[in-house]
């Protein structure tokens, strides 16, 4: 329970960061059979997949060094699936990780690809 209320409040922090940058959040925590997408958003005419990870101490390293291959996986599987649920033509996309470590927020654009 204290896990999942952590998530969400850094997930809010982050909406927020990316509202001030000028990011169109569309969707939290869109769910599909592979998993879920924290975040997605539009900045300018990209469509942004953003996965979320706070971390109190770095014990257990960073957030962003927790977003492995198996998550990248489930999060490109998930994306496919909205895109073809919502947009009829190609759209151009890309995958971002926020990673919030002890309070600090890094927006790594460009995480991973297909």
């Amino acid at each position: 329970m204290f896990k999942r209320r952590k998530g969400n409040a850094g997930e809010q922090k982050a909406a927020a960061f990316l509202k001030k940058e000028g990011y169109q959040i569309i969707e939290k925590n869109y769910r599909t059979p592979f998993g879920e997408i924290d975040i997605i958003a539009l900045q300018n005419e990209t469509l942004v997949f953003i996965e979320v990870k706070s971390r109190s101490s770095r014990q257990f390293g960073t957030g962003a060094e927790s977003v492995d291959r198996r998550k990248q996986y489930k999060i490109i599987k998930s994306a496919q699936v909205y895109i073809k649920k919502f947009y009829q033509h190609e759209q151009k996309c890309r995958f971002d990780v926020i990673s919030i470590d002890s309070g600090k927020i890094s927006h790594i654009k460009n995480a991973f690809t297909l």
